[in-house]
């Protein structure tokens, strides 16, 4: 993962922002080059493009630098942020975020940390083995990625998921199961009790990592934006190997969590992300928490 100075209340000589924005924006233009040819082509990945496509946050978005709450730029080329929405001069000497006027149109923080707080006390609940997946295509001929095939055919994956305890806890995992495959779930996850059901072993809980944290740009800083999103890239990988999709097409091996080797390695997987999510949310938590400390209405 990348480095960056997160809510140190530094000044930035012109010289040395200029650097951290220009390493930022070759390391996006990498990241998001084989999306952009596609796009251009009207080409479509399955696993790939999805960080596009699920979450709203545009390339040009992503590469946009911001240093994060308690980050300043000196020099005559800070003043060009003024410009934009949530920069202001500062006493400290230089140029940075508006808390104020962030805090005031941006009430989501409140939101970020509860659940950031409430995920990162808890244990993370293993053996879920990614069958929020296999829900989704349960008795339907209507998948939600048409254009690969089903490994075990549409009788296949039904089996699976008739032969397992489903036990999700994540609503926007949920919310797009086949309607046969909810009543099969040990849990009936809604948005409102999202914060009390959001665990660390859970991969879309850590795939959302990545969207919280571009849901606080300008606050946060756009290194760790990109930190998360290369994680939550990573998982989905894994969410789509493990999947009843055969991706070996597009060079992915399945992982085979309807076998006791694929669960072994499933779970092996989720303990990883749930050891690497735990330091990016604190990364997190911590943004959230300069923010109520430079916020000036406390």
């Amino acid at each position: 993962m990348g480095t960056t100075t997160e809510a140190t209340g530094a000044v930035l000589t012109e010289t040395e922002w200029r650097a951290r924005a220009a390493r930022h924006e070759e390391r996006v233009d990498a990241l998001t080059a084989d999306h952009l040819r596609r796009r251009g082509a009207g080409e479509r990945h399955p696993v790939e493009d999805f960080l596009f496509t699920y979450y709203n946050l545009k390339p040009a978005q992503l590469r946009r630098w911001h240093p994060g709450v308690g980050t300043f730029l000196s020099g005559a080329g800070a003043r060009e942020r003024l410009d934009e929405r949530f920069y202001v001069e500062h006493d400290a000497g230089g140029v940075g975020l508006d808390v104020s006027a962030f805090l005031a149109a941006r009430p989501v923080l409140d939101f970020v940390e509860r659940l950031l707080s409430a995920v990162a006390s808890r244990p993370a609940h293993l053996g879920c083995f990614g069958l929020h997946e296999w829900a989704m295509a349960y008795r339907t001929s209507e998948v939600r990625h048409g254009q690969v095939p089903l490994r075990l055919g549409h009788g296949g994956t039904d089996r699976v998921v008739e032969s397992h305890r489903i036990q999700c806890s994540h609503f926007d995992a949920f919310r797009f199961f086949t309607e046969p495959a909810r009543p099969l779930n040990t849990l009936q996850p809604t948005r409102e009790a999202q914060a009390d059901l959001d665990q660390p072993g859970c991969l879309h809980a850590n795939m959302d990592l990545y969207k919280w944290a571009y849901k606080l740009t300008p606050a946060m800083p756009s290194e760790l934006v990109v930190d998360c999103f290369v994680f939550s890239r990573e998982i989905r990988t894994l969410d789509m190997r493990a999947s009843p999709y055969d991706l070996r097409e597009w060079g992915y091996e399945p992982v085979r969590i309807e076998t006791a080797e694929g669960k072994a390695a499933y779970m092996e997987y989720q303990r990883d992300f749930a050891e690497r999510g735990a330091v990016l949310r604190g990364r997190l938590l911590e943004v959230c928490r300069a923010l109520r400390v430079a916020d000036p209405r406390t």
